[in-house]
């Protein structure tokens, strides 16, 4: 081995899959086909809430080339769900489990086709005769938590699905302290994943026997397990690889066609293939959660802030998804990165009728930053004090304690990140504090194009929160005599377009001290790999990195007691976090953090409402960048998605239906949208216990941009705006109502 080579942590290494993407040699799950295989298509619910009394399939069944029908008294444990088992696989009569006779939105399952051709089973789907009796459906999550309001599910009065509370300190006290008080109400909208494939996969009998499916998901294990319940199968029954992947934040967490694949594929004994169309994609996969907030918060005239009170009702559509965990990083994050002795929060995720909402890239923490650096940007301008100046007498640091009444976990970089930012951006700080520049004059000469800058901040947990189990396992196996040859890494971690193989291979030949040509990973298929937790909570890296520098270690060792091949397994597992405590809220939520704070530039037509970005600063602490390219990428990946949530991503729902299922009418970000420049400031505070002190990121440059627009609208129009996504039509109207751009 040689002792100069220069490991691989901290070189822009370019992307193991790079090249078969650009080339379009890399298989995505719709591109892979099998010898005699049939398609498969599913029959949706056409009503928001009713009971299925009959379901007549046999014009289906007798059309030429349907092979099967399979409903819901096919399915041998009818029900799923990735934190609880709560909805049924297949919606019908003659279900193992009660109540899945209810369909409860429009996305529910209710039969299946499997046929020879895809067009004869998407027109056979159509053949499927269903006898409903309509249930009274309720689409606003305020009127649900009602007395008297329709149930979804029997076991969860007034439809709250989870409900969480803060009380620290006292806040009638910190009210009389407060020399500023402001109040504002909050509303967000959802948000559609918009990935590159739509969903798609394929179901066979592998050559072991197993239940295989190849599909496109964020958790091989989870899948895999989640499809065994369902069948009645023993998890080493059940196979599932991950091809290429076309994108996820958050959208391939739960289930889309991995369990009716697996049924399909087990009952015909053929492989099966499915593959939705984008309509389909977008009416019936989850959706970030719409958000509704009142908040109020107070302040000495020296800028410090005594009190802090929040209400949050979170949509969750009609199943629980993963709400009750996205509703814990809400509450936590409704008062921002600050310390505040006196804090009241009430946040309810509740069911309705709506499609369900779910794990979207910053989950939870977007919505409630949006309300709270909104604060945070009012109460500095009625206090006349700089917004940097502001948050930086206030803003969590080495020692401080959330409002969870406990600690943060060593390496607090928020102060750190504050003035960074503020300095590459549009501050200087002199003898006399913090300056900001002025916006640049209107740039059409006439008035009608103002110019405003703004700022926000921001943090989120790296991995599992309040108590969840959190584990990585990885296997390293070392080869070679008289030097290490070849290393090779097994680890299940879901590759969704972020680069996080390449940076295990480079973490890998870091710890073991080898070229990064040396080393060979396996993964994306549960038949070659242990579980490694899902693709989410940015923390893959950080517990990837954790569990194969384990390894690696083992395995080092090993080999230098000249054993050969020296292999180790090592399962990593950071510190225990603890559940909110139901009176007090009182918790250890998360065991690391990241934090961002990001200054914006933007452009307001007062004539039209159009909000163009020009400029994003965005600065984050990283810990160690890996692979300095991705994380510039993530960055900027984060922003512009971002951006397309605060000022044009308008997903229409009425009465539980999606009315602009399209990227024609549901418009996403384009090159032409992309700010002239979106500069990515990269900090390195190792994190004690990160892998090489990385610590993740991949949310955290998501969650400051819309209040940091929203900021800026204020400054360039004197309108504070409190409702996303900020379309043209919206801040035209309020602008307007302010007698701005009045013609």
């Amino acid at each position: 081995m040689d002792k100069e080579q220069p490991f691989a942590v901290g070189k822009s290494i370019r992307r193991i899959d790079a090249l078969g993407k650009v080339t379009g040699e890399a298989l995505y799950p719709g591109d892979i086909d099998l010898d005699g295989q049939l398609w498969m298509k599913i029959r949706f619910s056409d009503r928001a809430h009713a009971r299925i009394k009959a379901i007549d399939t046999s014009a289906a069944e007798s059309f030429p080339g349907v092979v099967a029908v399979l409903t819901a008294k096919d399915v041998p444990c009818n029900e799923y769900g990735l934190v609880t088992k709560d909805q049924p696989v297949l919606c019908g009569p003659g279900s193992t489990i009660a109540d899945a006779d209810t369909v409860r939105c429009y996305m529910d399952n209710i039969a299946l086709v499997v046929a020879e051709t895809e067009a004869i089973a998407a027109h056979a789907v159509k053949l499927i005769q269903i006898e409903y009796e309509d249930l009274p459906p309720v689409f606003d999550p305020e009127l649900a938590m009602l007395d008297g309001a329709p149930q979804l599910h029997e076991d969860r009065p007034h439809n709250i699905e989870q409900y969480y509370r803060i009380r620290k300190g006292d806040l009638a006290g910190g009210w009389a302290q407060a020399d500023v008080i402001v109040e504002g109400e909050f509303s967000t909208g959802y948000q559609e994943h918009a990935y590159l494939q739509p969903e798609a996969g394929l179901g066979y009998i592998d050559e072991q026997g197993r239940v295989t499916v190849i599909v496109a998901g964020q958790w091989t294990h989870e899948d895999q397990y989640l499809i065994a319940h369902a069948l009645g199968l023993p998890e080493d029954q059940v196979r599932v690889i991950y091809p290429a992947i076309g994108g996820a934040f958050g959208g391939r967490e739960d289930m889309s066609v991995q369990i009716v694949l697996a049924l399909a594929a087990q009952r015909v004994q053929r492989p099966v293939k499915i593959i939705w169309s984008r309509e389909e994609s977008i009416l019936y996969h989850h959706k970030r959660h719409p958000m509704r907030i009142r908040a109020k918060w107070g302040a000495t005239k020296a800028g410090k802030l005594v009190a802090i009170e929040a209400r949050i009702v979170a949509d969750a559509g009609a199943y629980n998804y993963t709400s009750s965990k996205v509703l814990g990083n809400a509450n936590l994050m409704a008062t921002g990165p600050y310390e505040c002795e006196n804090v009241h929060t009430d946040a309810y995720a509740v069911l309705t009728n709506n499609i369900p909402t779910g794990a979207f890239r910053g989950f939870g923490a977007p919505q409630a930053a949006f309300a709270a650096e909104t604060m945070m940007n009012r109460l500095a301008h009625e206090l006349q004090i700089d917004p940097v100046e502001l948050r930086l007498r206030n803003c969590v640091r080495e020692g401080s304690h959330l409002s969870v009444g406990t600690p943060l976990p060593a390496g607090v970089s928020m102060p750190q990140v504050i003035e960074k930012a503020a300095l590459e951006s549009y501050w200087t700080r002199d003898a006399g504090g913090w300056r900001r520049q002025t916006a640049r004059e209107s740039s059409d000469g006439q008035g009608a194009i103002r110019r405003g800058i703004g700022f926000a901040a921001g943090f989120k947990n790296v991995g599992y929160s309040f108590g969840a189990p959190e584990q990585s396992w990885a296997t390293v196996e070392l080869y070679g005599k008289t030097e290490i040859e070849q290393v090779i890494v097994r680890h299940g971690g879901a590759e969704v377009g972020q680069g996080t193989h390449t940076v295990m291979m480079q973490m890998a030949a870091e710890a073991v001290g080898v070229p990064f040509e040396c080393v060979r990973l396996i993964g994306h298929d549960t038949a070659e790999t242990m579980t490694s937790g899902s693709a989410s909570a940015s923390r893959l890296t950080f517990m990837s990195g954790n569990a194969i520098r384990g390894a690696a270690e083992q395995a080092l060792s090993a080999w230098k007691n000249e054993e050969r091949p020296a292999k180790a397994t090592y399962r990593y597992r950071p510190p225990k976090t603890t559940p909110y405590d139901p009176e007090t809220g009182k918790s250890e939520p998360n065991f690391a953090y990241g934090y961002v704070a990001q200054a914006v530039e933007v452009e307001v037509d007062t004539e039209t409402g159009f909000v163009r970005v020009v400029r994003v600063v965005s600065t984050n602490d990283v810990g160690r960048a890996v692979n300095p390219q991705h994380v510039q990428g993530q960055i900027e990946g984060a922003v512009i998605q971002a951006l397309g949530y605060t000022v044009m991503e308008h997903l229409v729902s009425v009465d539980g239906r999606i009315r602009n299922p399209y990227l024609s009418t549901y418009l996403i970000p384009t090159v032409l949208d992309v700010p002239v420049e979106v500069k990515s400031v990269v900090l390195e505070y190792p994190d004690p216990i990160g892998p090489f002190g990385a610590r993740g990121m991949a949310e955290m440059p998501f969650i400051p941009l819309a209040p940091a627009i929203a900021a800026a609208i204020f400054d360039a129009t004197g309108v504070w705006f409190d409702q996303l996504p900020l379309i043209p039509d919206l801040v035209v109207k309020k602008l307007r109502e302010r007698g701005i751009g009045v013609v």
